[in-house]
């Protein structure tokens, strides 16, 4: 009795050990791992910002420049924020966001604004800094952008 007491003892242990080394070959795999490689010649991303909470809208901001900064995106990314509902209060003159846009414009983003908020909220195109785009709606934007293969992030 003693014997196999000892023997189960020595397999737990053994099966222990085994385990132990898995788990630590399964934290140095995930440590080494530096990201997905971008193998494609284009990337294609619309942002939605739907909402006015400046957290949000300085996130959307954040994760776009984010995302051109990211150097195996370098020179391979398409961008466009499109805004409707809420988030059109960005747009408008007197918004602290307008040098952000204005310098994401100048990094080849589209910035975007859906005209059927426009007509709800009767806003009249004046009332947005002047390199705003306006598309027809802001839904429609994002699904035409998804059927060509663009992937949707809502900050």
């Amino acid at each position: 009795m003693k014997k196999l007491s000892l023997m189960l003892l020595g397999f737990i242990l053994i099966t222990h050990a085994v385990s132990a080394q898995k788990i630590d070959k399964a934290f140095e795999k995930n440590k080494a791992f530096t990201g997905a490689k971008a193998i494609k010649k284009m990337y294609h991303v619309i942002y939605q910002l739907d909402n006015n909470d400046p957290k949000i809208i300085e996130k959307a901001i954040r994760n776009i420049n984010n995302a051109l900064n990211d150097p195996r995106l370098v020179g391979k990314i398409e961008i466009e924020l499109i805004s409707f509902g809420g988030g059109t209060e960005a747009y408008m003159k007197g918004s602290k966001y307008e040098e952000d846009l204005k310098a994401l414009v100048q990094k080849n983003v589209i910035v975007s604004q859906c005209n059927n908020t426009l007509k709800e909220k009767k806003i009249s195109k004046d009332q947005l800094y002047d390199f705003i785009a306006i598309v027809p709606s802001g839904n429609g934007e994002i699904i035409i952008r998804q059927a060509e293969g663009w992937s949707v992030i809502k900050p």
